[in-house]
């Protein structure tokens, strides 16, 4: 019988490219209103804004995940330095990011937490992944969180130590834990051998669609919406 259910949070329970695009406009606003731009008017720091923003999503778009800052401000003709890149991924990193959950995603949530003990887990750089959560409203869903990040580098999944963590935390039975994720090239391969039961959730607009060759990575089930959750855990 399932008693826990532990989500990823980026392409899980929201949209990641619309946190990628909120993180590309305060990174646009941070540029525009750098003091050269300063003596400018409203009207001028606007149309600077867009078009940085729409060099730097470009860039994005087309898989340059790498050296988006870098290639967009050179296609841009703005001179830069090291400093000024590490400028910019803190801006990237630190922003308050303009999110939303879906209302089939807070259905579930709010459905589920009724039934299971809900938990939350995921990688990525702070304060970020901390802010995501903020602006998605979700905390009061979880009876644990669990940021990897603030476990040390070394325990980004495919870590257990996270997930370890959890059931440690819960009282849960490993049996009796089910995880929820998107990325198939990390999510799975610890809660598979920790003996936890994986489902993969392939939203439309998910960042990371490649496969994974090996069979531990693969989830025991895959759904394509949020609410067909209900249903399988349930069988389950």
């Amino acid at each position: 019988m399932i008693t826990t259910v532990i989500f990823d949070l980026d392409d899980t329970l929201y949209d990641e490219i619309e946190y990628c695009k909120s993180g590309f406009a305060a990174v646009a606003e941070f540029l525009a209103n750098r003091s050269e731009f300063a003596s400018v008017n409203p009207t001028t720091v606007q149309a600077e804004m867009g078009r940085i923003a729409e060099a730097l999503w470009e860039q994005f778009s087309t898989g340059n995940h790498t050296k988006t800052f870098n290639t967009a401000l050179d296609k841009l003709k703005i001179s830069y330095d090291d400093k000024l890149i590490l400028e910019l991924i803190e801006v990237y990193r630190q922003h308050k990011p303009t999110i939303t959950l879906s209302s089939d995603s807070r259905d579930a949530l709010c459905e589920l937490s009724k039934k299971y003990t809900l938990a939350l887990l995921t990688d990525g750089f702070l304060p970020g992944q901390q802010l995501k959560v903020q602006a998605l409203g979700i905390e009061q869903y979880f009876k644990s969180i669990v940021y990897t990040e603030q476990l040390g580098r070394e325990c980004w999944k495919p870590s257990p130590v996270g997930f370890e963590n959890i059931i440690r935390t819960l009282g849960a039975r490993p049996e009796n834990t089910v995880y929820i994720a998107d990325n198939e090239k990390k999510d799975f391969i610890a809660p598979n051998k920790l003996g936890f039961v994986t489902i993969q959730i392939l939203r439309p607009a998910r960042l990371h669609t490649s496969a994974c060759k090996e069979p531990e990575g693969r989830a025991h089930h895959i759904i394509g919406q949020i609410s067909q959750l209900f249903s399988l855990l349930d069988k389950l």
